[in-house]
């Protein structure tokens, strides 16, 4: 061996070897993170120190993060400082404040409802009220912005407000503690019939599932025998409480083992998920229920629905969901910013890619509010020609439902279409900005009559034909154009509108879904759906 390899020989073999190695590994990993990193760097600083005029580099940075991040999927996203603050408070369900909902009404903070619990409820702040001064300076003409840095504030600080109120003539003069405020995402629970609970979630936070139980149990001992669950719109948000809502309503399979809600499949095996609904008994697992989806359900949305028609325990009613089933990780950065990357992808139990293609990014958006659905039963999900090529998959008793992205809805029905001229009225905001004035001068008479009883007020409180013409002189004054043929054909839905306005003045939430729900034709149809859920939960 010393013979035939020398020192010097083994040593040039070694660096050879070394070289050759690097420029392999060069070569296979062309595009090598530090080196795009440095070219970054030089692009950044060069433009620092030789562009023509002065540069923002932070500027600079954020959009090169943008533009960097627009390369990847649609749900990959950057999250400046300044936005971090909402999304968390959106996501853990609370924020801290003086606790009220509000419009701009002719330059004036007017009080939409107080939030239930919070700091201005409790000293009698009311729906209508008009915020007239914040810490003795007026507030009159102030824009969302100033509204929002004039009332929220840290826990325990306090503000004081003036309002002027119909009816007294002096400002009332108010000093709020600010404190956490709730943010719930049970928006309401109500009763639609005697026997059917309707609840309504908004979003997946951090209390979404005690909210849900709570909500639950309150309806059951007002006689809850089925179950409207409304996700439409729903943008999802926390996976664990998408499990866990789903586990209400999903028992063990026959052999006693727990039910799959929802699987990840990622690029690196560590991300690979599966979740399951636990082996306890629920008192809700076998109650009919109907889910209502719209094209705006999306992420943890899907994810419930998605399992609940995977195993044949409910029905799916309303339209093809979004079609995300893309998860994302936030990684926080040093200045506050995040980044929000998308790691793995969700599958409903059946094996069902819950996220839609995005091929065309330009189109992602446009076109979960574009499909051409057929209204109708769907309980085989028929292949149409608008699902040509879509993977198909089977529940577990058999039925055909399609994959390819987006829950498809058991029975379709469409929530229907306003004309253009109630679509301005909405815009513009001329329901609230009407009943405001309307409640001025006759909320005391309307209060008195049917104090807290709002049955005996939906029942019999009717927007009549001499209201409508104030409501339509109203809107013509805001430079509206009436258009006869278009408020015949939402007659009754402009009727609803301003009456669940003056419901919610005094029975808050409850008051006024209750209202809209009466005309609202996907709620209507998924009551008359139930002898088929109920067969579902029967046979599950």
């Amino acid at each position: 061996m010393k013979k035939r390899f020398s020192i010097p020989m083994i040593v040039t073999l070694f660096f050879v070897a070394f070289i050759g190695g690097t420029q392999v590994n060069h070569l296979i990993s062309g595009d090598n993170i530090y080196e795009q990193i440095s070219k970054f760097k030089d692009v950044l600083s060069y433009a620092e120190k030789y562009y023509v005029e002065d540069v923002d580099t932070q500027k600079l940075t954020e959009n090169a993060i943008t533009g960097m991040l627009a390369d990847l999927d649609p749900h990959s996203v950057y999250i400046k400082p300044q936005q971090m603050q909402r999304v968390t408070e959106d996501f853990q369900g609370r924020f801290e404040g003086i606790g009220v909902e509000f419009a701009l009404v002719n330059d004036t903070i007017t009080v939409v409802q107080p939030i239930g619990g919070g700091p201005s409820a409790s000293l009698g702040i009311m729906s209508n009220d008009k915020i007239v001064k914040i810490d003795g300076k007026s507030s009159i003409g102030f824009n969302t912005e100033q509204v929002m840095k004039g009332l929220k504030g840290p826990k325990g600080t306090k503000v004081s407000v003036s309002i002027a109120r119909t009816g007294i003539k002096e400002l009332l003069e108010f000093e709020i503690v600010r404190d956490v405020i709730p943010l719930y995402s049970v928006s309401v629970s109500t009763m639609l019939n005697d026997n059917v609970g309707y609840i309504d979630v908004t979003r997946f936070a951090e209390t979404t599932s005690k909210e849900m139980v709570a909500a639950l149990q309150k309806l059951k001992s007002q006689g809850m025998k089925r179950l409207v669950l409304d996700l439409r719109q729903n943008p999802g948000g926390y996976l664990d409480q998408a499990v866990k809502m789903s586990d209400l309503f999903l028992d063990s399979d026959t052999k006693g083992n727990p039910r799959k809600v929802v699987y990840t499949i990622s690029r690196r095996p560590e991300f690979n998920e599966e979740y399951f609904a636990s082996t306890n008994n629920s008192e809700y697992e076998n109650m009919p229920l109907i889910i209502l989806l719209s094209n705006g359900s999306a992420s943890a949305s899907e994810i419930v629905s998605g399992a609940i028609q995977d195993w044949d325990r409910g029905l799916i009613v309303g339209e093809t969901s979004f079609g995300k089933g893309l998860v994302q990780k936030q990684f926080p950065l040093s200045d506050g910013s995040a980044l929000r990357l998308t790691i793995s992808r969700y599958y409903t139990p059946s094996g069902r890619l819950i996220q839609r293609s995005y091929e065309n990014k330009e189109k992602y958006q446009e076109e979960a509010f574009t499909r051409n659905e057929e209204e109708g039963e769907n309980i085989e999900h028929k292949e149409s020609a608008a699902d040509s090529g879509r993977p198909k998959f089977k529940t577990a008793k058999g039925r055909v439902i399609l994959g390819g992205g987006g829950i498809t809805p058991d029975y379709i029905v469409k929530p229907g279409n306003i004309t253009k001229y109630a679509v301005q009225l909405n815009r513009r905001n001329m329901f609230y900005e009407f009943i405001t004035g309307y409640l001025t001068r006759n909320g005391e008479q309307i209060k008195n009559k049917y104090k807290s009883d709002f049955q005996s007020f939906n029942k019999d409180f009717t927007i009549d034909d001499v209201l409508l013409n104030e409501f339509i002189a109203f809107s013509k004054e805001k430079k509206i154009d009436f258009v006869e043929d278009d408020f015949k054909k939402d007659k009754d839905y402009i009727q609803a509108r301003l009456k669940a306005y003056i419901a919610r003045n005094y029975w808050n939430n409850e008051g006024w879904y209750s209202v809209l729900l009466g005309i609202d034709g996907q709620v209507k149809k998924a009551i008359t759906l139930f002898p088929e859920a109920e067969k579902f939960a029967r046979l599950n």
